[in-house]
């Protein structure tokens, strides 16, 4: 009977370590998936498809800003807009701007080349 009873506290015993093992070994969780290579909070720019399919931005900007940021003058295939509440207003070199709103993305024809940009912690265009 004594064998039984240590057997059975030392599978418990065990059950306990591997747990504990597993619980402290765990990875640190992620408060979002980043979205093309864009992590949350930020708004991403790709130079062209590829960049976009492959998740590799050609520049990531997260500050909320009262003025534009330059941003290289080239037509960008695609933006997102990572962040959850903040609008991104993109200023085009022709003239005016366009408003990204939050967890969106858009596409730009080649017309149109973004030469700034503005993130602002209005929730809404």
């Amino acid at each position: 009977m004594k064998s039984v009873i240590r057997k059975a506290a030392g599978l418990a015993g065990a059950f306990v370590a591997v747990a504990a093992m597993s619980v402290t070994s765990a990875p640190a969780a992620h408060a979002e998936s980043p979205t093309h290579g864009c992590p949350y909070p930020y708004v991403c720019f790709y130079v062209d498809e590829h960049a976009w399919n492959a998740g590799t931005p050609v520049a990531k900007f997260r500050d909320v800003t009262s003025s534009y940021q330059a941003v290289t003058a080239r037509p960008h295939y695609h933006v997102v807009n990572t962040r959850n509440d903040d609008v991104a207003y993109l200023r085009l070199q022709s003239g005016g701007s366009v408003c990204l709103p939050p967890n969106f993305d858009t596409v730009f024809a080649n017309s149109y080349s973004v030469n700034g940009i503005r993130i602002s912690s209005s929730s809404t265009c």
